[in-house]
């Protein structure tokens, strides 16, 4: 099959898959970049401003939530390449409504809102459906020695979207200081991406596939996993990483215009706070490349103890802040995402490599079922502390105290002798 299918289909799902990602990116650093503006102008406080990047986080998390075992459904019932089309639609359409209530509302940006909250819901749901089919469509479009290399592609692809986003939409709207404009080029890049993605043949599916034995197969899975004396433990190390990259993006923008103003920084911009989320980025990208240099696959001997630098560098974060210069600011975030980087990934890979391979696609969608919540829950951690007056310092400070409880107790069993992980992992079924 994969060989009747043109070759021009996997650098289509390349081009597709950077513009979407860049898009969804561009048009969160957009939405809220006028949140610095009015905060350095006294028009809202800063807890209003960590209010608001909470609920912009939960609104994109809750359809990975919810419509998990149903995106993995119509991933299955109908062609793969369907669902990139469906995804960056349904993108276009959350930019289209967003767009409407800044035009409807200009220069009133608290009535319009509303209508940013909807709109990025509503793009939230196109990436829900989108993710599944972007790593699905893999194996039906390319032949099995070159699936390693294009996962590693598309992985990048992404990194360099979501940096060129965040800096772009930063940008844009610095010098314009317009988010109908910002919305005008995010729509076009989901134009772009929609058309690119349609000119991609159709790929094979399973038309006898049904919801209800589809969503039965995903709880039994989740079930499975959870019970299990390693995995479980495995899932729940992914599950910190994410609940506290959720806790770091949502405050960093109220911390940031902190450590911007403690440093002494005359002139705070957008791009200067994007400076600071790319900092943690590419501490996390370093992270990852030592990961693979220092463990073997199912060495995870060392994830108690990233948990706990993790922790340490996000107290580090919290204690200095900018006071002691914006130098010292940026490489404490570039350690806090080298710590999450080396926690995170040796758990990936002992989960892909130990999980049994004929329910690898049900693992990788559990897995990315329990990172949602995990990144909602830290959402809601980020609430609540706000809810209770803390600002960002205390707040990173918080965070780092819970992550180094939960380090603390993150005991992960030996991995089973060679031979035995298929056998271990299959037992939970029903």
């Amino acid at each position: 099959m994969k060989s009747n299918l043109p070759r021009r289909n996997y650098p289509l799902l390349l081009v597709g898959q950077f513009l979407g990602a860049f898009g969804d990116n561009f048009v969160l650093a957009a939405i809220l970049g006028p949140l610095t503006f009015q905060l350095l102008a006294g028009k809202i406080t800063e807890q209003q401003v960590n209010a608001q990047n909470t609920l912009f986080s939960a609104v994109f998390f809750v359809p990975f939530i919810l419509l998990a075992p149903l995106a993995g459904f119509l991933n299955d019932r109908l062609p793969k390449t369907t669902w990139l089309l469906g995804g960056n639609a349904l993108k276009l359409a959350g930019t289209l409504v967003g767009l409407t209530g800044v035009w409807l509302h200009q220069g009133d940006f608290h009535a319009s809102r509303v209508w940013q909250v909807i709109g990025y819901t509503i793009i939230g749901l196109g990436a829900c459906v989108y993710s599944p089919a972007k790593y699905g469509v893999l194996p039906e479009i390319l032949p099995a020695d070159r699936l390693v290399k294009a996962n590693g592609t598309v992985e990048m692809l992404t990194l360099i979207a979501i940096l060129g986003g965040l800096w772009g939409g930063a940008s844009l709207y610095d010098h314009g200081r317009s988010l109908p404009l910002c919305y005008g080029v995010t729509a076009a890049l989901y134009a772009v991406a929609l058309i690119v993605n349609g000119l991609m043949s159709a790929t094979p599916c399973d038309r006898a596939t049904q919801l209800g034995h589809s969503v039965g197969e995903f709880g039994r899975h989740l079930a499975s996993l959870a019970r299990h004396p390693r995995l479980g433990r495995v899932l729940l190390g992914c599950g910190l990483f994410w609940f506290t990259g959720a806790v770091l993006r949502t405050n960093l923008q109220g911390w940031g215009l902190d450590a911007l103003r403690a440093a002494g920084v005359a002139e705070i911009t957008n791009q200067r706070l994007a400076l600071l989320k790319i900092g943690l980025i590419i501490g996390v990208v370093a992270g990852s490349l030592l990961a693979g240099q220092w463990h073997r696959t199912g060495d995870l001997s060392w994830a108690r103890r990233y948990g706990l630098l993790l922790a340490g560098a996000v107290a580090l974060l919290g204690w200095l802040g900018g006071h002691a210069g914006l130098a010292i600011a940026v490489a404490g975030l570039v350690a806090a995402g080298l710590a999450a980087g080396l926690l995170l990934i040796p758990l990936n890979a002992a989960l892909q490599h130990e999980s049994d391979p004929t329910r690898l696609g049900k693992t990788i969608a559990v897995q990315n079922f329990t990172d949602y919540w995990s990144m909602l829950l830290g959402a809601g951690f980020m609430q609540l502390l706000t809810h209770f007056g803390l600002l960002a310092n205390p707040i990173f400070l918080g965070l780092a105290a819970t992550v180094a409880v939960l380090a603390f107790f993150l005991r992960i069993p030996a991995a089973p002798a060679p031979g035995q992980e298929a056998a271990s992992t299959s037992s939970g079924r029903s």
